[in-house]
């Protein structure tokens, strides 16, 4: 079934993150689950000043983790393939050697906001609509970080074991990412990792295995969303050959 999703296509061939090439300072440790905090400018939740209890999750979406009730941030711009996007290059099918996964949740001024399925994959999209909603399946092309469903969950598929940040994906997705931006919202912006505050560029955080990653812009500031990974999402693949 071809799902219908617009995606805007690209001015360029290639889209730089502000700040995704930047060393991660401090990340001493890599490893198919991820890199320790140790070193990451991490601080306590305090950091972050009065929060507000995060809203009632939505329904559980096809990959069983809850897709927010909220309008989708932005629509992801096409990719094609052989297009690299920040060190990122969509290929013909995805590649497992080296596949973990992140979630990601967006609050605007309180409010709830969908990460799009299809970021990271060459249009036309194809896959099924099930009562608990799309899941994309194929397109023509993957990119190594992309979405399967609007459920927040970034799926990382790459031929190679990396660290590859927030910046990045938001460059595949072809939005803006600062400590003032998140796509196309403007304001303060409060970064979670794990359940820390993040204090650096958030374009830098690390897409580790089943991290929880939030961005909160404008305020109140909502506290850090946590997610259960089912089975099928948690811990992570490396082919021997590829660490």
């Amino acid at each position: 079934m071809a799902l219908g999703r617009t995606m805007r296509r690209r001015t360029s061939s290639r889209l730089l993150s502000s700040g995704a090439a930047a060393v991660l300072a401090g990340a001493v440790a890599a490893s198919a689950a991820g890199i320790t905090q140790a070193g990451l400018p991490l601080a306590p939740l305090s950091k972050a000043g009065h929060l507000v209890a995060a809203p009632a999750p939505g329904p559980a979406g096809p990959e069983q983790v809850p897709i927010p009730k909220g309008k989708t941030l932005a629509e992801p711009l096409a990719v094609a393939l052989g297009e690299t996007v920040d060190g990122i290059t969509c290929q013909r099918s995805e590649n497992v050697a080296y596949h973990i996964h992140a979630h990601l949740t967006i609050f605007v001024n309180g409010s709830a906001y969908q990460v799009p399925y299809g970021i990271g994959i060459g249009p036309p999209l194809g896959g099924v609509r099930t009562p608990a909603g799309a899941f994309v399946e194929t397109g023509s092309c993957f990119m190594w970080l992309h979405t399967h469903v609007a459920d927040g969950i970034i799926h990382i598929e790459s031929p190679k074991f990396a660290t590859y940040t927030l910046g990045q994906f938001f460059a595949v997705w072809g939005q803006k990412l600062s400590r003032s931006q998140v796509g196309p919202k403007k304001g303060s912006v409060t970064a979670f990792y794990d359940g820390k505050v993040w204090t650096g560029n958030p374009a830098a955080i690390p897409l580790t295995a089943t991290a929880q990653i939030q961005l909160d812009v404008g305020s109140p500031t909502v506290a850090p969303e946590h997610i259960k990974f089912p089975q099928g999402l948690a811990g992570g693949i490396t082919k021997p050959g590829v660490a």
